[in-house]
């Protein structure tokens, strides 16, 4: 089973750009999906975007469409959310997230329950 280690967060104005990024320890990294979800303060954990085994399809969020990249690179065990033109309403603590289970039909690899390896998350803050 991975481990899962988030990093790149940070305090940012609107309009800037992160790039976060989860390394995972343990072998078979190739063989999970891999997946991004916040929690901003009073709010509950909601996807951001995900990505399936060596990248074959990515699924963001509405909100993010356009502005942030999902992407992985097996070779370094490490997958990466690029988040662009930052808004004050992406501030949250991102988390990366983690399984192997094949899934099939409407919203898979999107709901947090589909996800069994957490890491201990970033916080992302962007000022206005």
């Amino acid at each position: 089973q991975v481990q899962l280690v988030e990093s790149g967060g940070g305090l940012v104005q609107a309009g800037d750009s992160l790039r976060l990024s989860c390394a995972a320890s343990g072998r078979s990294f190739s063989r999970y999906v891999m997946a991004w979800f916040r929690q901003a303060p009073g709010k509950e954990r909601e996807f951001v975007a995900s990505i399936t085994w060596s990248g074959g399809s990515t699924y963001y969020t509405d909100s993010v469409k356009g502005r942030f990249t999902i992407s992985r690179d097996d070779a370094k065990n490490t997958v990466y959310l690029q988040m662009n033109n930052l808004l004050p309403e992406d501030t949250a603590v991102y988390y990366c997230a983690a399984d192997s289970r094949y899934c099939a039909g409407s919203g898979c690899y999107t709901r947090s329950y589909d996800y069994r390896i957490w890491g201990q998350g970033t916080q992302v803050t962007v000022s206005s």
